[in-house]
């Protein structure tokens, strides 16, 4: 067995309609039609494409305990997805630097906590 990467990020959300329009309209992602095996028995998750990946919102009562847990989404340009997201209307918090990477973070409605992030060299990979 070998693990090839991450195949999705399930987030958990309090308002499925806000999280909807944040994750389409905001993050400008494209929603996936769920599995039909979940519509028998009612799932209520709502899916969304990113690259060969996926963003899954799962409905509770109560959002998570807010934690520096998060989802980090690579981006071509941060300084360029700074002022879209400040456009938007939505904080940017700065992350501590990382080498060859610039970074900043958002959070959606709920807040959870989504880094961005420039790689602008690769990150060199030293065992520990």
């Amino acid at each position: 067995m070998q693990l090839k990467g991450i195949h999705h990020w399930s987030v958990v959300v309090s308002d499925m309609e806000r999280a909807v329009k944040f994750y389409k309209e905001v993050m400008g992602l494209q929603e996936i039609e769920i599995p039909a095996t979940f519509k028998p028995i009612g799932a209520k998750v709502r899916w969304f494409q990113l690259g060969d990946q996926h963003i899954h919102l799962m409905p509770k009562a109560q959002p998570d305990t807010l934690s520096s847990r998060h989802i980090a989404i690579e981006i071509d340009d941060a300084q360029a997805g700074r002022e879209y997201f400040k456009s938007r209307g939505l904080e940017i918090g700065e992350e501590p630097l990382i080498p060859g990477a610039d970074r900043f973070v958002i959070t959606d409605p709920d807040g959870n906590r989504i880094e961005l992030i420039e790689w602008k060299e690769p990150y060199r990979n030293i065992p520990i």
